[in-house]
């Protein structure tokens, strides 16, 4: 190859990559678009059988020969693509069919362009409209949920966007059946059935609950308004008002450490229903869902919902406003991809724990362990020695709850973001309190952060105030907070997979980090999923093996189903007691596969030793630390 064609072949290459990024970037945003009027409707007309039926006027095209809609394949908070598109169905569009086609009784105004588009011909119409229906049986912090107890939904998997138009205003219509009411973080008023909102974006931050009974709780903490609404389909033993006066804490020790908020109003929307398949929590820009999957009589689901609330309500600063590059606007066509989501969730568990403590919810003890559990899980993983902060918030589509039929090795190659952030938020925090002899704090660097990036800066698009930071911008703010240079912990600890330096900073604050070992329980290398039933009825199928494990290498898949071990026939309950009986031995395995019993050999290897870490008060502490630790816990 000559050297001139050579460059030739690299400026035509280079041209090409600036060219697919600017086509990304309209993907995402055309603000030179002149706006169209967008109105949604939404209807429940047949709430037993989970069809949301929706339609989207669209008005003042000036001339464009066509529409495109498209349907998210994700949404915000929660980054796995799911391609919410295999739940729409009934397409229809008014206008012209498309140019060139037969307009006959068998054409169509809506041509589909892939999964998730369609696209509506105008023929010089000035207005279009689509209408579809979606299948929703889901009651999540992602997906949606409509049955004859109520209407649940998130909207990134009910509404399409119009594609180069989602910073266009939009309006919203609920149609609901008699005596269910409305509720959302944009409810004004009693009955309220319509919305407005400044985008698309908005739009679909904003989960909604359609239902005849749920109770709303409201108190006032420095001059907002605070809404609690509790859906329950299960006993509440009395315990609203106590549920209640927990999350006002929550409210009152977040807002006492970052800048006052700047909503009029903040809602929260808990679900408790043991139906639900899962629990979750999901942040918003003003408000938060959290599904528990008991009901609110019960301790564990009554902590849970609390614990969870501190965390959700932490993301009103950090992720919804104070927020990475990548988080917003939106390119809803491909996985979302961003550097910091070990500040944005990591940051936040660490906080949504600390918080529990200042509001008085949990004990010194109580907080102090919850941290030594997410160490000892983050330093026993195999994935931490392999994958980096940084990379593992890029790799979030894999790692937020993902489901793929592909066999992976990620079980061994990553870890989740939110403990690792934890991890690397406690050691920095304490690092600086320590360092600094008490002059700053990761607090003090949170606030400056949300200051400079979300108050004072440059608005970057028409998604939010302020601009998405970087890594080396956080790292920049954090070491000037700090008053030295934190450039080595960011190499070290978050570009790198070395382990921060624990003994150090919980030394500053009077704390001893010590740990013991202990034998890891035989699991063969097998990971599982019980189906079809619970407890003793349920059937166990094997999700994943672990490589080079005894599993692998006695020929169990993924997929088939345990039967019995050592001829004692196992569920959900009792497999990891069968196997664990017969360390050490080789015996016989039986597995269900394509309804045949296969009966596999296995030769057990006594489990490695794993760490468990603990962080305990010092006797011998001075009283600076022990003042230090105050303050910490205190939030001083």
């Amino acid at each position: 190859m000559s050297s001139s064609f050579g460059r030739k072949l690299a400026r035509a290459s280079l041209l090409l990559a600036l060219v697919c990024l600017f086509a990304r970037a309209v993907a995402a945003q055309d603000t030179s678009a002149p706006a169209y009027r967008i109105a949604y409707r939404l209807w429940l007309t047949q709430p037993a059988s989970h069809l949301f039926d929706v339609e989207v006027k669209v008005e003042g095209l000036g001339g464009a020969d066509h529409v495109d809609f498209q349907m998210p394949r994700w949404s915000p908070g929660r980054y796995a693509v799911f391609d919410f598109a295999k739940n729409v169905q009934e397409v229809h569009a008014s206008g012209n069919c498309p140019p060139r086609a037969r307009c006959g009784t068998e054409s169509k105004a809506v041509e589909r362009l892939d999964t998730q588009t369609w696209r509506v011909w105008t023929r010089e119409s000035d207005t279009v409209t689509l209408s579809y229906r979606v299948f929703a049986d889901d009651l999540s912090g992602t997906f949606s949920q409509l049955d004859a107890r109520h209407a649940n939904y998130n909207g990134g998997s009910v509404f399409v966007y119009v594609v180069g138009h989602k910073q266009d205003p939009v309006a919203l219509k609920i149609g609901a059946p008699a005596g269910w009411k409305v509720i959302n973080a944009a409810t004004t008023k009693p009955d309220q059935t319509d919305f407005q909102f400044p985008n698309y974006d908005l739009l679909i931050d904003t989960p909604t609950e359609i239902a005849p009974g749920f109770t709303v709780d409201t108190f006032e903490v420095g001059g907002k308004t605070y809404r609690v609404v509790v859906h329950s389909l299960g006993p509440e033993g009395g315990r609203r008002e106590e549920f209640v006066k927990a999350v006002e804490r929550i409210v009152r020790a977040e807002t006492a450490m970052m800048p006052a908020p700047d909503y009029e109003q903040y809602t929260f929307l808990f679900h408790f229903d043991p139906t639900a398949r899962r629990g979750d929590g999901m942040e918003h820009l003003n408000s938060t869902q959290i599904i528990e999957t008991g009901a609110l009589a019960d301790g564990e689901n009554f902590d849970g919902a609390v614990g969870t609330a501190s965390h959700e309500f932490f993301h009103v600063w950090n992720v919804k406003r104070l927020r990475p590059v990548g988080l917003g606007p939106w390119d809803f066509t491909r996985p979302v991809v961003t550097k910091g989501l070990w500040i944005a969730e990591g940051f936040t568990n660490y906080y949504g724990k600390l918080n529990m403590r200042r509001a008085g919810l949990w004990t010194d003890e109580q907080l102090l362990r919850s941290y030594a559990a997410a160490i000892s899980g983050i330093e026993n993983a195999p994935g931490n020695k392999l994958t980096s902060a940084v990379e593992l918030s890029i790799l979030a589509p894999f790692i937020d709850r993902s489901t793929t039929d592909q066999r992976t090795n990620l079980a061994n190659t990553v870890v989740s973001y939110y403990p690792k952030g934890e991890t690397l938020a406690v050691a920095l925090d304490l690092l600086i309190r320590g360092r600094s002899k008490g002059r700053a704090s990761l607090d003090d660097v949170m606030r400056r952060a949300y200051e400079e990036f979300y108050l004072k800066a440059a608005n970057d698009s028409y998604y939010l105030r302020g601009r998405g930071y970087t890594i080396e911008d956080f790292e920049r703010v954090a070491s000037d907070v700090a008053g030295f240079d934190l450039s080595d912990f960011f190499k070290q600890n978050v570009y790198s997979v070395a382990p921060p330096p624990y003994e150090e900073a919980f030394a500053y604050v009077g704390l001893r980090f010590t740990h013991t070992t202990e034998r890891r329980q035989q699991n063969a290398g097998i990971t599982t999923a019980a189906v079809a039933g619970s407890g003793a009825q349920s059937r166990l199928l094997v999700a994943s093996v672990q490589k080079a494990s005894p599993a692998e290498f006695a020929g169990i898949r993924p997929g088939d189903e345990i039967v019995s071990i050592g001829g004692r026939e196992v569920n959900s309950t009792n497999w990891l007691d069968a196997l664990n009986t017969n360390t050490g031995a080789r015996l016989p395995l039986v597995v269900r596969r394509a309804g045949q019993d296969l009966t596999l050999d296995i030769t057990l290897t006594p489990q490695p030793e794993r760490a468990v870490y603990k962080i305990e008060p010092d006797d011998k502490a001075t009283p600076e630390a022990r003042a230090l630790r105050d303050a910490w816990l205190r939030g001083k």
